[in-house]
């Protein structure tokens, strides 16, 4: 199953391709990904921190690193979120907010966290519907994207193409870049 997706989305890339679309633009025409510059999608969504539930407005003033991953415990989730964590001292130095999202329910992501010592909120999303806004949602689960979004709540980066080993310092060179600009 996964295979044929694969086989399909690599299909639908090449495809566009052939109309000389970048890869950006390939995959925003693909998943409807929100605009770049533009006010991120705002959202609600119950978390695993206790706090009932997080707005991405309440943010407002820092930066936030948004990022969406398929599943709880699965080995590029699990290596992901550890080094989100591992980096959280260096994402806090500049302001930054990390939050994950995926359609795993609030007991699965306190049992994620806990296993894994997370310290940053990890959202329920389990009817897609905040992965849809963001383009990032096939058939049943979160797309691995990942969101940079400004202290006003400005888009600043999308990361569609996500090698979750080597991620989130190339999320945090890039908040570098943006912060210096």
């Amino acid at each position: 199953m996964v295979y044929r997706r694969t086989f399909i989305l690599a299909s639908c890339l090449a495809f566009l391709a052939s109309f000389n679309f970048s890869p950006a633009a390939s995959a925003a025409l693909l998943w409807n990904l929100p605009a770049l510059n533009q006010p991120a999608p705002d959202f609600t969504l119950p978390t695993n921190t206790g706090n009932g539930k997080i707005s991405l407005s309440d943010y407002r003033g820092k930066w936030v690193v948004v990022y969406f991953y398929p599943k709880d415990f699965t080995s590029g989730c699990t290596l992901e979120a550890r080094l989100f964590q591992l980096y959280l001292p260096k994402y806090i130095e500049r302001n930054t907010q990390i939050l994950g999202i995926s359609v795993d329910d609030v007991d699965s992501h306190a049992e994620f966290s806990d296993a894994e010592g997370l310290t940053f909120p990890l959202l329920a999303d389990p009817t897609g519907k905040v992965s849809k806004a963001y383009g990032s949602w096939m058939l049943f689960f979160s797309l691995r994207h990942s969101f940079i979004i400004d202290p006003d709540g400005i888009l600043r980066e999308i990361y569609t193409d996500v090698y979750p080993a080597t991620h989130s310092l190339e999320v945090l060179e890039r908040l570098d870049q943006l912060q210096q600009s």
